[in-house]
Order: structure tokens, then sequence, then C-alpha cells
């Protein structure tokens, strides 16, 4: 995807990190900045769910329109990326659907991600898009998300985060909580480790004032 035409391309958001930089900055960064990724089950689920749904031809289902892997950007934000599937209703505003491997439950971090994708298509279609749903595979449920006004300022505060995190080319520090273990870059980020080693530092230095 090229990037918006009012931006540099190094100032250019995924929309896919924001998801990152909400659960972890630090992951944000080695993906993003680092270009680090690695598998892990949780990922190979998560690809296999995306796989399904970026089918790329436009279908009719039931009388709703449904397109599949469609682009997405915004000129104003500085994003780009794609939706999963964003259902056509006749008479009603576009409806973005975000699939997560996962269980139903709710998610801060994808419901930014779902919310940047509404914000680029009421930019694209000339409309509002006031609500979306996230579709968790393995309970075959849906989770709707209303895009009110706190959840845009939110998204746009971690889209500004993301930015900042890419043009200062700045990798935090881990987090080395309960998120670790569950993270496909757990090996590469070494938070633990890392983590002892910064309380080990701070104790040399307190010991020698």
């Amino acid at each position: 995807m090229n990037a918006p035409p009012e931006w540099d391309e190094a100032e250019v958001v995924m929309i896919s990190a924001l998801q990152h930089h909400s659960y972890c900055p630090r992951q944000c960064a080695l993906i993003h900045v680092e270009k680090v990724f690695d598998e892990n089950l949780y990922t190979m689920r998560g690809r296999r769910v995306h796989e399904r749904a970026h089918d790329p031809e436009g279908a009719l289902e039931d009388g709703v329109r449904v397109e599949r892997g469609l682009s997405l950007f915004s000129e104003r934000l500085g994003l780009i990326g794609m939706a999963d599937v964003v259902e056509f209703r006749s008479g009603e505003a576009p409806y973005p659907v975000e699939y997560k491997s996962g269980p139903r439950r709710g998610s801060t971090h994808d419901d930014i991600q779902l919310c940047a994708q509404a914000m680029c298509l009421e930019e694209m279609l000339g409309c509002d898009v006031p609500l979306g749903a996230v579709y968790h595979y393995a309970s075959r449920r849906r989770r709707e998300v209303a895009f009110d006004g706190a959840l845009r300022s939110l998204t746009e505060t971690t889209i500004r985060e993301v930015r900042r995190l890419l043009l200062t080319s700045t990798v935090p520090p881990p987090v080395a909580d309960a998120r670790c273990p569950k993270c496909s870059l757990f090996d590469a980020c070494m938070p633990f480790a890392l983590a002892g080693a910064e309380r080990e530092a701070a104790w040399l230095y307190d010991l020698r004032r």
C-alpha cells in the first residue's frame, strides 16, 4: 500500500500497529521498528482465521454485500491498512468486522484497531460509521463495538504515539508481566531477563551511593 500523499512514508501508521501498541508498546516497536516477527500457536491461529477472511472477492450473502480484505486509508490520520470484512446493507452505514481467533471477550486493543478502520471508511466513503463488530472465531460469536467519542479519542492518541515511536525508532523497555508468555516475540524480547538485569543494575547503583 502506498502512503497517503500528505504524509512521508516514515510517518504513515499501519492500522495493525495500533493493536500491537495498545497491547504492548515494546511489541509494536519490535515488529514495526526492528522488523522482528516470530510465530507461535496464537499467531498461527490468527493467521489462519485472517486468511479465511481475506478472500478479495466481494459477495452477496443473505442480501448483504460483503467485501473481504478491503484496503483502507486515511489522509487526515496518515493511516493505511486492511479491513477483514466490511458489510454493506442497503440504506445502512458500512459495518466493519475484525476477525480474532480467540473466544468472545472485551478488548480495548481490538476496539482501537476496529475504530481506526471505521474512521478510514468514513473518510473514504463520506459517511458516518457508528458501529462495527469483532468476530471471535473460537466461539463463533460477534461482539458489537460502538465508536463513541472516548474510543475515537483513544484511537487518535494511539496513532500519535505509534507515529512518535516510528519516527524516533524507539524500543520501549519490557513490561515483564502476565502478557509476556503468550507473546510470539517472547524469545526475541527476553522480557524477564532484561527486567531482571535492570533491577540488578538499579540495586548496584543504590548500593554504591
